[in-house]
């Protein structure tokens, strides 16, 4: 989740980390979902692997937003906390990103985007951001060939 972390902290999003589980302490998760919303917490990112019903539990739990990152496992490469965190009964959205490090990154990057949407401030960063990405791949995309 570093690459999470880097990110909300390159768009000095304000954030808490927390390493809980759906299985070993739910009653932690549930209260931290609940009390989410009152802790002023917009969105939440869970990330889990394995198993991984983190993500749906929080859901269950609170009407914040919910981004589940499933984490590469050794078992199944990952696969197995992709369809634990995507397969949600309807009702239980969780919005679901890639396996790994370019999920945790791209958590971030969506948690911004829907921060941005009440936040002009924020917004223009995102653009910043974009815009840069697409220069870079611009700038790079030039092959020389000998």
């Amino acid at each position: 989740m570093e690459n999470c972390f880097a990110q909300l902290k390159e768009f000095d999003i304000p954030f808490e980390a927390h390493a809980l589980s759906a299985h070993r302490t739910p009653n932690e998760v549930i209260k931290l979902a609940e009390e989410a919303k009152d802790r002023g917490i917009k969105v939440i990112i869970a990330a889990a692997g394995g198993a991984a019903h983190l993500g749906g539990v929080i859901a269950s739990s609170t009407t914040l937003p919910v981004i589940g990152v499933p984490i590469q496992t050794s078992a199944l490469g990952g696969m197995d906390s992709l369809l634990s965190t995507v397969q949600m009964p309807g009702g239980i959205p969780v919005a679901t990103v890639a396996i790994g490090k370019a999920g945790a990154k791209n958590a971030a990057i969506l948690a911004v985007q829907m921060l941005a949407l009440s936040d002009e401030a924020l917004a223009k960063k995102l653009e910043a951001f974009k815009q840069a990405m697409a220069d870079k791949v611009i700038a790079d995309s030039v092959i020389e060939v000998e």
